[in-house]
């Protein structure tokens, strides 16, 4: 205490601390609109600058945890809305806010009504995977909708120029930031339909803040590009940066540069894949070719031989086989025969009037020469013939 006045007398560390602690206690959590100033980020990160209006200003930290999260560029002059908690920064002798998060003013209520777009456009399907059409490796045309001045079609026509130039290029302009941006795209893609401009379409433009994006959240645009029947590329802002038409076309590109790193593909890969596919059905084909020698020296002349001969060589022993076993059976046929002739002959000969002649047996005929088989055939005092074994007798009957 002073002795003079009785005042309290404090350093200045301790007077500091006090208004921190008050500070600290009354102000945990707060959200503040501003708009941005002297915005330094350094090489830790951790971004600095001041939250003003028209009539106060007030200094910010940013630590490089937190910033990570951001899903814009902060930059002097856009207004934000910061979260975070009001501290004393003891060594300059000032209060500040210590922002743990940060969204452009309004974006919340931005977001909140994407949001509820995109749930209702998700519940008609077309956010589905089953409608994503595949992007044609080598386009012949390529339609571009985006603006025709912006930074978009700059990059993407250069990387085109130098992955594939012999890719044809159709630019369909139309604004991409405003109140009639959302119907100047939407009728853009439309048109790219109606007339069969191209094989695939970029749908895009540059960076910008959440609000700048806004039309390519539309819901006129959405339904165009879920309507397409030519696969759509959507590349919108940058890598960080999301709008209902990412989910409603075919292909989300982070960039517009990395959408023509995938529409454009190289022409130096082309040309090295057909030189590698060329070099391997040369490969395979030497190697059929080979093959095919290896086989047809089986078939040269004394191959040719030798396989003959193992296959002719049993057919000619069962040839042999069979050609005997037929002679055999002809043989044996022919002695049956023999013997059966031989037996019928004899019979023949049993049968035959000599034979029978000689077993004492005679052939009685009268004059005429008829031969008598009964007694009443020959009438009495006919002259008969009776014919023996060693010759003829003459005789009458009685």
């Amino acid at each position: 205490m002073d002795e003079n006045n009785n005042t309290a007398v404090f350093t200045v560390s301790e007077i500091t601390a006090k208004v921190k602690s008050l500070i600290d206690l009354n102000f945990p959590a707060v959200a503040i609109e501003g708009e941005i100033s002297n915005f330094r980020p350094n090489a830790g990160g951790h971004l600095y600058f001041t939250l003003k209006d028209e009539g106060a200003q007030l200094s910010a930290v940013m630590f490089k945890g937190r910033a990570s999260s951001l899903s814009f560029q902060p930059r002097d002059g856009t207004k934000v809305r910061a979260f975070g908690n009001l501290t004393v920064y003891a060594a300059q002798g000032k209060y500040q806010i210590n922002i743990t998060r940060m969204e452009i003013a309004g974006e919340g209520d931005i977001l909140r009504m994407i949001e509820e777009r995109k749930r209702a456009l998700a519940a008609e399907g077309l956010f589905d995977s089953a409608r994503k059409k595949p992007i044609p490796r080598l386009p012949e045309t390529v339609g571009i909708v985006t603006s025709p001045t912006g930074a978009a079609v700059r990059d993407i026509l250069n990387i085109a120029r130098r992955r594939n130039s012999g890719i044809g290029i159709t630019i369909l302009p139309a604004q991409v930031q405003g109140e009639a941006a959302a119907e100047a795209v939407a009728r853009q893609i439309m048109t790219a339909n109606a007339f069969g401009m191209c094989d695939v379409l970029i749908v895009g433009r540059g960076g910008g803040s959440l609000e700048d994006l806004l039309p390519f959240s539309d819901e006129k645009v959405v339904r165009a590009i879920a309507g397409s029947k030519i696969p759509v590329v959507s590349a919108v802002g940058h890598e960080i940066d999301w709008s209902l038409a990412d989910y409603a076309a075919d292909v989300r590109a982070p960039t517009p540069s990395a959408a023509a790193e995938l529409v454009f593909t190289q022409k130096a890969e082309i040309e090295d894949e057909i030189s590698g596919a060329k070099s391997i059905l040369e490969e395979k084909m030497s190697s059929l070719i080979r093959e095919a020698r290896m086989e047809l020296r089986a078939f040269d002349a004394e191959s040719m031989e030798i396989r003959l001969r193992s296959i002719l060589s049993p057919l000619k022993a069962r040839l042999d086989a069979a050609s005997e076993q037929a002679a055999a059976k002809i043989r044996d046929a022919a002695k049956d025969a023999s013997a059966r002739i031989l037996s019928c002959r004899r019979t023949l000969e049993d049968a035959s009037p000599e034979s029978i002649m000689r077993r004492g047996y005679a052939v009685v005929r009268d004059g005429s020469g008829n031969v008598i088989r009964k007694a009443s055939d020959a009438a009495p005092g006919c002259e008969l013939s009776i014919t023996l074994a060693d010759g003829t007798i003459s005789a009458v009957s009685k």
